[in-house]
């Protein structure tokens, strides 16, 4: 198990140093310059129906500077009375980055919803975090994520 995690700690910083799929954000979001989150992706997808679904601009809200779009009238008025449970876990950045201390991008159609709430994950040639996130025990893995996070998120 302790090879298992610093042969992924090894290949994530080899990522992190050699793509721009998993460059560090210094934001508590994971946005770009457009301030649209989840790259396009409905967060209302995620939660309730398990699929990753590109929203529309037609369907758009703003919520704390940052916009996120839905796939109908209906998701965006289920985000508009509840954002908070439709956010993304650790600013929409990759959870089993955070898990080992880093803030990487994500590919919005990996993903992993569990008891309320969805995690996102970094997919590269070198590393597929959702995969090593579903071989380790989740529990372990969100509290020290969770621990970690307090620290990155203003970073």
């Amino acid at each position: 198990m302790k090879n298992l995690i610093k042969t992924t700690l090894l290949a994530i910083a080899f990522v992190a140093t050699t793509t721009t799929v998993a460059a560090q954000n210094k934001q508590a979001n994971n946005i770009d310059d457009s301030k649209i989150a989840l790259q396009g992706y409905s967060p209302v997808s995620y939660l309730d129906l398990g699929l990753a679904q590109r929203g529309s601009k037609q369907y758009k809200t703003v919520h704390n500077k940052i916009a996120y779009y839905f796939t109908s009238a209906d998701q965006k008025a289920k985000f508009d009375r509840n954002p908070s449970k439709y956010l993304p876990q650790y600013g929409g950045f990759c959870a089993f980055g955070v898990y080992v201390g880093a803030k990487f991008r994500v590919d919005p159609t990996k993903f992993v919803v569990s008891k309320g709430k969805y995690y996102l994950f970094l997919n590269d040639v070198e590393v597929d975090a959702k995969q090593l996130w579903i071989s380790e025990t989740e529990s372990k893995l969100i509290r020290t994520a969770n621990k970690n996070w307090k620290n990155l998120r203003s970073k």
